[in-house]
């Protein structure tokens, strides 16, 4: 596979300034409470890494499986798997994900959460493209809205690839 050529869209520095303000946000949100990060793997691996280390309280992470996207197009179905090895029954849980597009994956995410009972759910996403929503969602911090283009880097990929950029690109 060749690959092709990225523009940045959101630059290295662009993106640390703003997890650092997540951070700083997430923190004064939840106050002194213990919280349970999970994040929604592979994408927002890069993310939810360097998000953990801006958050200023006591954290637990996990992660859950989710994707629906084959090459640029989002295949429509999505496949999830939830198997959180920490208990967070009565948990205050914050979950982290790459970027909210049409709201299929965070509300399956969140509905399989959900059964597990915890205290409240609260959702970060590093990008938001509001004009593909089909679920009407709002996640509770946003990095960043995007128009409606692929974008790759910084845990997004195309075919896996692409991921280990340190900007957001848009492939040429």
């Amino acid at each position: 596979m060749k690959l092709r050529e990225v523009k940045t869209l959101i630059s290295e520095r662009r993106i640390r300034r703003r997890v650092a303000e997540l951070g700083r946000e997430i923190s004064a949100c939840y106050g002194k409470k213990h919280l349970t990060v999970i994040f929604v793997s592979n994408g927002a691996l890069v993310f939810a890494a360097d998000l953990i280390r801006s958050i200023k309280l006591p954290i637990r992470v996990d992660s859950v499986n989710a994707s629906s996207y084959k090459g640029t197009k989002s295949s429509g179905k999505i496949k999830i798997g939830i198997d959180i090895k920490v208990d967070i029954g009565n948990r205050h849980v914050l979950i982290v994900d790459d970027i909210l597009d049409t709201g299929r994956t965070l509300a399956g995410v969140m509905s399989g959460i959900g059964k597990c009972r915890p205290k409240d759910i609260r959702t970060c996403v590093l990008l938001d493209k509001p004009s593909r929503r089909v679920i009407p969602l709002k996640a509770d911090f946003t990095g960043f809205e995007i128009p409606d283009v692929f974008v790759v880097g910084y845990g997004l990929d195309y075919n896996e690839y692409y991921r280990n950029l340190p900007f957001i690109g848009r492939m040429l």
